[in-house]
């Protein structure tokens, strides 16, 4: 196989990795105090302001800040903590001047992650289509 071929059939399969993931639907456990819309649209809020890229959910993710799997439940922070460091930042953490609704999906998913569970990687395993799934 010619390298051109291989460089195109790579780029092919990565395109469809790529749709495979994005267009997997975006699901929610269903809690009595979460708003699952809100959670989804928030999910979205995650990855389009590239939070991954420094913070963990579930012990996986960036190392440059704190894990946010627990976040809203840690008396010390909640939900005015992480809504104060999104809007001012604080030391590495840039501000984010992200519309009032993007605040609430944030902090709603956020809400419908802590309430899954506890962040340990190890209850967790990766499919092969790169998604995270519990035991």
């Amino acid at each position: 196989m010619k390298p051109i071929h291989l460089f195109f059939s790579l780029c092919f399969l990565f395109l469809i990795y790529t749709l495979s993931i994005y267009l997997t639907p975006l699901t929610v456990a269903k809690m009595s105090t979460i708003d699952s819309e809100k959670a989804v649209s928030g999910r979205i809020v995650w990855q389009k302001y590239n939070c991954q890229s420094c913070h963990q959910l579930y012990g996986l993710g960036g190392y440059l800040g704190p894990d946010l799997t627990n976040v809203v439940s840690n008396p010390k922070k909640g939900e005015r903590m992480i809504k104060q460091i999104l809007k001012y930042g604080v030391k590495q953490m840039p501000c984010y001047n992200m519309p009032n609704d993007d605040y609430k999906c944030l902090i709603e998913f956020l809400k419908s992650v802590d309430a899954s569970g506890l962040a340990d990687p190890r209850k967790y395993t990766i499919s092969k289509t790169g998604m995270i799934n519990q035991k």
